[in-house]
């Protein structure tokens, strides 16, 4: 475990990819790395339907955030209402999370920055400047930001700078 105390661990349930899961995410992400895996034993394997010996749980960091995957079997499924967002500094860095994390995926069938990768899981691609953007008190600035973001599938840095400015 991380030597690092964190209080709330996100825990995303897949049917048997966990440790394929963690590994792509971590290869997408600087200053991520596995921590631990657990399997099923007898009684677990028992208990849940699942291959005693197989994977049950992947403990990896994303970026220094502590998160665990499961292989939970097929009773559920990720659903857009639970993402992770990615904060970028530059259109580079959107660039590059936005092709890695849609990497095997279906499509980009996502709007506003979010993405679905190929495990299900929701992803929001954004730049660090758009709260700031959308919270400036600035009526006709925040109305043109969100009207570039409604156009948009992989956000544009660029256009949307334009945007805030006028």
């Amino acid at each position: 475990m991380s030597t690092r105390f964190q209080r709330i661990t996100p825990f995303l349930w897949f049917d048997h990819q966990a440790e394929e899961a963690a590994q792509f995410y971590v290869s997408i992400f600087p200053n991520s790395r596995i921590l631990a895996t657990t399997h099923y034993t007898a009684s677990s394997a028992n208990a849940s339907g699942r291959l005693e010996g197989s994977v049950m749980t992947v403990d990896f960091e994303l970026d220094g955030q502590s998160m665990t995957a499961l292989n939970g079997g097929p009773v559920f499924r990720f659903s857009e209402a639970v993402s992770l967002v990615v904060h970028c500094r530059s259109q580079d860095e959107i660039n590059h999370y936005w092709e890695r994390l849609l990497e095997g995926a279906a499509d980009e069938n996502g709007q506003c920055g979010w993405l679905k990768d190929r495990f299900g899981l929701s992803w929001q691609v954004v730049p660090d400047a758009m709260i700031q953007w959308l919270t400036s008190g600035d009526a006709a600035s925040v109305e043109r930001v969100h009207a570039a973001i409604m156009r948009m599938k992989k956000l544009d840095l660029d256009e949307l700078k334009r945007a805030a400015a006028g």
